[in-house]
């Protein structure tokens, strides 16, 4: 698909799979709400809480997830109720700004209590590249439809892997982001460039800062 010109109320923002009931779009609306960013932000630092922390650093991971997930999930909910959004995930590219920055805040928020209160390392870092990754998308996203579902998933392979098994956790990840992003091109809410611009900026993002936290 050629790539158009993302403007409000444009096809290129719009969800325009909505009368297509192939099997392959089928796939790709179920991959979509089973790996959306909210659900990966949510479920993510539980996870390398107790992985690197056990049942205390899980409950660390529990409350960074309700700030950085919970939170942005709360105020899109709302506006998708209130009918200022389009979907929880976010089409319309014109409509990203408020709940993105909404989300930087409560990132920072979570950052500054879980590095205050000494919560385990990982985590902090964890946490630390969800706002890396959306200080470089954000400003790019007010201009071109990055990818969100890729630079999460992208970003989330690269973090797992420091907890699990690198090896076959990048290998089944890799092939699980693609998978993300075939799913987002089917649905015709990116392009190519769109998706492979969120894997680089998500990818890059967490391995930046893990390497600067010297993990």
């Amino acid at each position: 698909m050629a790539e158009q010109e993302a403007v409000p109320g444009s096809p290129a923002d719009a969800p325009i799979d909505s009368g297509d009931s192939s099997a392959g779009t089928r796939v790709a609306r179920w991959v979509t709400g089973l790996f959306a960013p909210q659900a990966l932000v949510i479920g993510l630092p539980p996870v390398i809480g107790l992985m690197t922390g056990g049942w205390p650093g899980a409950g660390w991971g529990l409350m960074a997830s309700a700030l950085c997930g919970g939170v942005p999930a709360g105020v899109i909910m709302a506006g998708v109720r209130a009918g200022r959004l389009d979907s929880h995930h976010l089409v319309d590219r014109a409509s990203r700004t408020r709940p993105l920055l909404v989300a930087m805040v409560a990132v920072i928020a979570a950052l500054v209590l879980l590095a205050v209160l000494d919560a385990p390392r990982l985590l902090v870092a964890t946490v630390t590249a969800m706002l890396a990754a959306l200080a470089l998308t954000v400003p790019i996203t007010l201009r071109w439809k990055i990818s969100f579902h890729a630079a999460v998933s992208a970003g989330t392979v690269v973090l797992l892997a420091h907890v699990l098994p690198a090896v076959p956790t990048l290998t089944a990840g890799a092939l699980l982001v693609a998978l993300i992003c075939w799913a987002r091109v089917r649905l015709e809410h990116h392009t190519w460039a769109q998706v492979a611009a969120g894997v680089v900026s998500g990818a890059g993002s967490a391995w930046a800062t893990l390497a600067a936290f010297g993990i």
